[in-house]
C-alpha cells in the first residue's frame, strides 16, 4: 500500500463572523512556490462563505484575509457558497462552487483573468425537479441507486427540491477543444463536454445529457469504502500516464457515514475510460481532527499542489479544519499501475 504522510491541520476556525464554526474543503491554486487557498468558512448560523489564505511552500500560512473572498449575494446562494475548486485554462481562472438556498444545492461558477477579481457566472447545473429528472432516467440504463437518491432527497429535503448536483470542477485543460466539467449526480461521478458556459444554462441541453447519463459516468462505487457513493475531490492532475483523480468515497455505517480519499487514473483523451484505480482508500479518517469535528469521520480532498517529488493533498477534516497530506507522485502512479483496470 502506498504510504501517505499527514502533516496535520493548517487552518482552524477563528472568531470572525463568517468562519467561527468551521473552515474546510479548500479550493487550491498553485503559483510557483505559493499556494492560494480558497476555503469554505461556516458560521454559527450555518451559512457558508469562501475565505482566503496564502501559503509559502506547501504548509506555511503567510496570509489570511479577515473578510470573505466570496460571500452569499443572490437568493440562490442565501445559505451559502461552498467547496470551491479552481483551475486556470489559457490564462483564465475558473472557480466552480456549490450554491445553497436552504433547500437546493447547485453548481455555480466565477471566472476572470485575475484570481482576485472574478466575475460571477451564475448556476451551471440542471435546475430541474427530481420528478422531471426521474422521467428522463428511463432513457438511460441506470442502477437502482439513482432512483433511491431521487426518493431520498424528496423525502428528506422537500417534495419540490431540485436535483442536487455537487462536486463540480473543470479539467485544467480542454479535451478535443472543449471544456470538460466533472460533476456528481448521486451516486456516481459524471462528466460533460461543452463549448461555452451559456450552454449549461439551457434546459434542453441538460435534458439530453440526463437521458444519456450512464454514458457520461467516469467513476462509480466499486469497493467497500465507497459503497454508498463516490464524488469528485481535487481537479484532475495531468500526468504522462493519464489524469490523476483524487476523489472521495463514502462508506455507509449505522453509526454515521465515513468519508475516505481514493485515487484513480483516467485516460488523457477519453476520461470515461479508467486506466487504473486503487482498491483501497488512499487515506481515511484516523487522526483526532479527522474523526471528531462538525461532522465526524471525514477526509474530503479538494485540491493539490506539487513540490519536488511530492503531491500535496489539501482536504477538509471532519468538516471542521483544513488539513494537508502528501504522497510521492511517482510512487502513487506506480502503485496505480499495479492496479490496472481490465478493459
Amino acid at each position: 500500500m502506498i504510504k501517505v504522510k499527514k502533516h496535520g491541520v493548517i487552518l482552524r476556525p477563528t472568531a470572525r463572523d463568517f468562519e467561527n464554526k468551521s473552515v474546510f474543503n479548500p479550493g487550491v491554486f498553485q503559483d510557483g512556490e505559493n499556494v492560494h487557498i480558497i476555503y469554505r468558512g461556516l458560521n454559527e448560523r450555518f451559512i457558508s462563505s469562501l475565505g482566503y489564505a496564502k501559503l509559502k511552500g506547501p504548509l506555511k500560512v503567510v496570509e489570511r484575509w479577515k473578510e470573505p473572498f466570496l460571500a452569499p449575494k443572490h437568493k440562490y446562494e442565501s445559505h451559502g457558497v461552498e467547496d470551491a475548486r479552481i483551475v486556470k485554462i489559457k490564462g483564465i481562472f475558473y472557480m466552480t462552487y456549490v450554491v445553497h438556498d436552504g433547500k437546493n444545492a447547485l453548481i455555480a461558477y466565477s471566472c476572470g483573468k485575475d484570481l482576485f477579481h472574478l466575475k460571477r457566472g451564475g448556476i451551471i447545473s440542471p435546475q430541474m425537479s427530481y420528478d422531471a429528472v426521474g422521467r428522463l432516467f428511463k432513457y438511460s440504463k441506470l442502477k437502482d441507486d439513482y432512483y433511491f437518491f431521487k426518493s431520498y432527497y424528496k423525502d428528506m429535503v422537500a417534495r419540490d427540491v431540485l436535483l442536487w448536483d455537487k462536486d463540480g470542477m473543470l479539467f485544467p485543460d480542454k479535451i478535443k477543444r472543449k471544456f470538460v466539467l466533472m460533476h456528481r449526480i448521486l451516486p456516481d461521478i459524471q462528466i460533460i463536454y461543452f463549448d461555452k458556459f451559456s450552454r449549461l444554462k439551457e434546459v434542453d441541453y441538460w435534458k439530453e445529457k440526463i437521458k444519456k447519463l450512464s454514458k457520461n459516468v467516469i467513476l462509480e462505487g466499486k469497493y467497500g469504502f465507497e459503497a454508498r457513493n463516490v464524488g469528485g475531490g481535487c481537479p484532475p492532475v495531468k500526468t504522462d500516464l493519464g489524469w490523476l483523480l483524487i476523489y472521495h468515497g463514502v462508506e455507509p455505517m449505522n453509526k454515521g457515514r465515513i468519508y475516505h480519499a481514493g485515487a484513480a487514473l483516467l485516460d488523457l483523451k477519453d476520461p470515461t475510460k479508467t486506466i487504473a484505480r486503487l482498491p483501497y482508500p488512499l487515506f481515511s479518517p484516523a487522526r483526532k481532527w479527522e474523526k471528531q469535528g462538525h461532522v465526524h469521520n471525514v477526509v474530503f480532498p479538494t485540491g493539490t499542489a506539487i513540490f519536488g517529488s511530492k503531491l500535496y493533498i489539501y482536504y477538509g477534516a471532519s468538516d471542521k479544519y483544513v488539513a494537508v497530506a502528501s504522497v510521492s507522485l511517482k510512487g502513487l502512479l506506480r502503485e496505480l499501475m499495479r492496479n490496472r483496470v481490465k478493459q
